[in-house]
């Protein structure tokens, strides 16, 4: 498994995972901007993603949905706010109804991603900010902790598969 940490903080309402892998920077950062290989791991494995649309590049949009066990889709969007290839990346990230409209009740989640090299290896620092103490309380209820191990856990496979560079 490659996820070193994943830190609640209630103070800051961040939840921050790090994780490291055996690619370089360059190859990390594809799994990102290549929606069929971001929907290989955006999802836990039985929540599997996909992205319908992904237009990487600040101010762009995304709209993904994850497939539970019983068929049950949750709708995601995504604004970018900003690239710095190929090195950091920040978008907001929320959830959508099945029109893909946002749902304002659930708020918004702040993503930053960074990539840095440490030696031969990449160390991936996922920051997710929430708006306030009970948004944070229901996304830890609903697993996103786990969740989001789980779904990097399925990066170390994706990435010993190609690298066209």
């Amino acid at each position: 498994m490659t996820v070193i940490s994943s830190t609640k903080n209630l103070e800051a309402l961040s939840f921050t995972l790090v994780a490291e892998f055996a690619a370089d920077v360059k190859r990390v950062w594809q799994i990102w901007e290549d929606p069929r290989q971001l929907e290989r791991w955006w999802g836990p494995p039985t929540w599997p993603a996909t992205f319908e649309q992904l237009d990487f590049e600040p101010g762009g949009k995304a709209a993904y949905y994850m497939t539970g066990p019983d068929g049950e889709k949750a709708r995601g969007w995504w604004r970018i706010t900003s690239i710095q290839a190929p090195t950091r990346l920040e978008f907001d990230d929320g959830f959508a109804d099945e029109n893909g409209a946002p749902v304002e009740a659930m708020g918004t989640t702040h993503a930053t991603v960074t990539l840095e090299e440490i030696g031969d290896r990449t160390r991936m620092t996922v920051l997710s900010t929430f708006e306030s103490e009970e948004q944070m309380n229901q996304m830890v209820e609903m697993g996103m902790e786990e969740g989001m191990k789980e779904a990097a856990g399925q990066i170390d496979a994706i990435l010993a598969e190609h690298s066209h560079a």
